[in-house]
């Protein structure tokens, strides 16, 4: 049965006020059902990810770690299926929200940030909500929209720089993540490399671009060889490369004795503590990663196992220290050796710790031959002599020879009976002009070396004298306090300077007047001054 009309309570018609009437009226035309909305489809199933996940996606919470891991991993998922998205959408709807994530937007703040989104990845970056920009940086963080790590790290430096100019706010944010991103990520560059290469040095003071493995062992180590007077300008670059080709040794020497080097040396022992990265932002560590190391700087070591992370403001033992200074020490003993530097230097082997040198030398490794034979082929291959031979010329050469010989020959000549010259006589007889020649047996050439090695203590000797008088009282006194083994600490402190400054300054003089420093970083004399020091707080005592 078909129905024509209807009839319709209209109270407003009524005769009496609050009473209806009824109306007949016609039946509408059948109302079309509207057509399907495939945005907004695609938006609830991306919503579902979150139903399916859990009841409740609580944003509400943002401060809660825990809430923040769960709503990282929501938003990671719902990212992966929005990855490939792009849209057209003519409004503008703004958005603000701390850790911003597609679950918190409405739906025209969805179609707004996508089509921002996909006029960015165009190459089209206008300023937006803030909370939109954060988003889009979420989804790089977390790989999405990107090839790989690398095309991430490109995405990620050009939509800073772009959007930078609208907003500069974003650059506290970048500035850790970026470091935070090479840490995570694998890349095929260190992170020091990357900062060199962008100029973003002056934002990472503690990472050092400069030499960053000489750099860095050299801070660690318990003896710093960039104090040391050797270390010179005219010196450094040969110190550092040759610091680089010792260390290179040693890390194959303990990988063919099937040690890692590495592993072994940083392996911080305390003050180990769970480290997250991209800490602000809303993300989810996505991917699993082999057990790995990311030392960062002398104050920074990054260690993954078994897919965790943590972080150490430790990076090595005082075992590892200790090594590595005896390291330090014994290249610069060896280099100051076959330079002839003017003062000679010595690494006791009692630096390493016991146990170091038990494992060390159980595994058929012994660090005291390891590093001479490194310096000295580093120092025979840095100071070759290349010579190439043309075999024309030669040829050429030894023709020539023969001619010339021919006609010098003098048959049957007696040879002249001739004496010394004048100028020999007097030359003998003051001693001037005389060179003597160290290699040959019959010269003497081992006293006159040895008489050249009794003069220089004579020579140092009026360079201690002159040390003494030029070291204050203050600094006196605090060279006995070391000699007698006290801590100068306190003793600086009661004369209101800082241990630091003292030691510094007797050092200065030091370099002055011997040329070499006479203290090392933890306030004890370096042995090989010790006697000289001895006899001159001796002298400078009031008789």
């Amino acid at each position: 049965m078909s129905v024509e009309s209807y009839y319709e309570i209209e109270y407003e018609h009524g005769p009496l006020p609050g009473v209806g009437k009824y109306v007949k009226k016609p039946v509408p035309e059948k109302i079309a059902a509207p057509a399907p909305d495939e945005i907004r489809a695609l938006f609830a199933r991306m919503r579902e990810i979150a139903r399916v996940h859990r009841a409740r996606y609580d944003y509400a919470r943002f401060f809660d770690r825990r809430i923040q891991h769960e709503n990282a991993l929501i938003f990671y998922k719902q990212a992966l299926f929005m990855a490939d998205f792009a849209d057209d959408f003519a409004g503008n709807a703004p958005f603000s929200q701390y850790f911003p994530s597609y679950q918190m937007m409405g739906y025209e703040q969805l179609r707004t940030y996508f089509t921002w989104r996909s006029r960015v990845r165009a190459g089209e970056v206008a300023a937006t909500s803030i909370s939109y920009a954060f988003l889009y940086i979420y989804e790089l963080l977390a790989g999405v929209g990107a090839q790989d790590a690398q095309d991430g790290l490109a995405k990620l430096l050009d939509f800073w720089k772009d959007y930078g100019a609208y907003d500069a706010s974003l650059d506290r944010y970048i500035i850790p993540w970026l470091k935070d991103y090479h840490i995570y990520y694998k890349l095929p560059w260190t992170f020091a490399q990357f900062i060199e290469k962008h100029g973003l040095s002056p934002h990472y003071p503690e990472v050092n671009t400069a030499a960053p493995g000489f750099i860095l062992y050299s801070a660690i180590s318990k003896y710093d060889i960039r104090n040391s007077a050797f270390y010179t300008d005219e010196n450094s670059a040969m110190i550092e490369d040759c610091f680089s080709h010792v260390l290179e040794k040693i890390q194959q020497d303990f990988a063919a004795a099937g040690i890692p080097f590495d592993k072994a040396f940083f392996s911080p022992t305390r003050k180990l503590v769970a480290w997250k990265p991209f800490s602000a932002a809303l993300f989810h560590h996505w991917f699993s990663q082999a057990d790995r190391r990311i030392v960062l700087s002398e104050h920074e070591i990054y260690i993954c196992k078994g897919n965790r992370w943590a972080k150490s403001t430790h990076i090595t033992s005082e075992k590892g220290r200790r090594f590595i200074a005896y390291v330090m020490k014994r290249i610069e003993v060896e280099l100051r050796i076959l330079t002839k530097y003017r003062h000679k230097l010595r690494a006791n082997l009692d630096m390493v710790h016991a146990d170091t040198l038990r494992i060390l030398n159980k595994a058929g490794l012994y660090i005291e031959n390891i590093v001479p034979a490194a310096v000295l082929e580093f120092h025979r291959e840095a100071n070759k002599t290349v010579v190439a031979v043309d075999h024309g010329s030669l040829m050429r050469i030894r023709a020539e020879a023969l001619l010339t010989q021919e006609a010098l020959t003098v048959e049957d000549m007696e040879p002249a009976k001739t004496g010394p010259s004048p100028a020999a006589y007097a030359a003998a007889e003051t001693g001037v002009g005389q060179d003597t020649a160290l290699d040959s047996p019959t010269s003497g050439g081992q006293d006159a070396f040895a008489d050249a090695v009794e003069d220089a203590p004579a020579a140092a000797s009026a360079g201690w004298d002159t040390l003494r008088e030029a070291l204050d009282d203050t600094e006196a006194a605090a060279l006995a306090l070391i000699l007698d083994g006290t801590d100068i600490k306190i003793f600086a402190i009661e004369r209101g300077i800082m241990p630091e400054v003292l030691v510094d300054g007797i050092n200065e003089k030091a370099i002055d007047h011997v040329g070499d420093s006479i203290i090392d970083g933890d306030f004890a004399l370096y042995e090989e001054y010790a006697e000289a020091c001895r006899v001159l707080v001796v002298k400078g005592e009031p008789t």
